[in-house]
């Protein structure tokens, strides 16, 4: 398994399809793995060169214990980027994972050659996530785990795929309770919206119409309009929209590298 060691923690990333393709890395959500992208991955692959990471505590990654800070995550994907060969790449984050890749945008710009940000948030409630990271220190994942699991899935998806909701339960109880409120530290502390104007990579900023954690009015349209010339996509379904919506989320993610066609939705509109 290939790791890249950045402070004495080891980050699991995996490289596929061949070196003539552009890259795209992929950064999941807080609570699931890499594995958040099985539905997308093969339709991506024959467009794209995918790196695919566990995020800092989650999956095959260390979960060293303590905050962590969207700047140290953003630094993880720098260095699966270096220890991949990869000098630059499109950057596709869910929620959590857009969060880290609009941080890495304006940390390290010449990086990043364009955003997918998918069901994300600039600034989320920190006494909310204050609350969920000292719960799950205190009692664990299972006291929050069905709570989380009511916001990242619609209803109607949920009632008509119990086992898709089953896989990612599972891999949440599975997951390390350190990793998981070192991350929710990194949320309930970011503020990033009053910096994205300096965002110059391409940018295209997806929302579920059913999503409740980060639902698009107030979070997703704030992106889109605070990023420079940044499109968004609505699509018809909950937080976790690779999943949910797998065929409209790898176009969106094809289109802004110049490879699909559509019309553009602009913030705050519905399907």
């Amino acid at each position: 398994m290939p790791f890249a060691s950045r402070d004495g923690t080891r980050i699991y990333w995996r490289l596929q399809g061949g070196c003539g393709k552009p890259a795209l890395v992929l950064l999941n959500s807080i609570g699931l793995d890499q594995s958040l992208f099985d539905a997308v991955a093969p339709q991506l692959a024959s467009n794209f060169r995918l790196l695919r990471m566990d995020t800092r505590g989650h999956g095959a990654s260390d979960a060293p214990p303590g905050d962590y800070t969207l700047d140290l995550l953003a630094d993880d994907v720098l260095a699966v980027m270096d220890a991949a060969g990869v000098a630059s790449a499109c950057v596709c984050g869910v929620s959590l994972g857009g969060m880290i890749a609009m941080q890495l945008a304006l940390k390290a710009p010449s990086r990043v050659d364009g955003l997918v940000l998918a069901c994300t948030s600039a600034r989320m409630d920190p006494a909310f996530w204050g609350q969920r990271v000292a719960t799950v220190r205190q009692d664990g994942l299972a006291t929050v785990a069905e709570a989380a699991l009511s916001r990242v899935f619609s209803e109607p998806f949920a009632a008509d795929n119990p086992a898709a909701v089953d896989t990612v339960r599972a891999g949440m109880l599975s997951m390390s309770a350190d990793g998981y409120a070192g991350c929710g530290a990194a949320i309930r502390d970011m503020d990033l919206l009053g910096q994205l104007s300096a965002v110059t990579a391409p940018t295209t900023v997806i929302g579920g119409a059913l999503d409740t954690a980060t639902p698009f009015e107030g979070h997703g349209d704030r992106i889109a309009a605070a990023i420079p010339g940044a499109r968004a996509r609505l699509l018809a379904c909950g937080h976790l929209a690779c999943i949910e919506a797998p065929d409209e989320f790898a176009a969106a993610v094809r289109e802004l590298a110049g490879r699909g066609e559509g019309a553009d939705v602009g913030a705050g509109a519905r399907p």
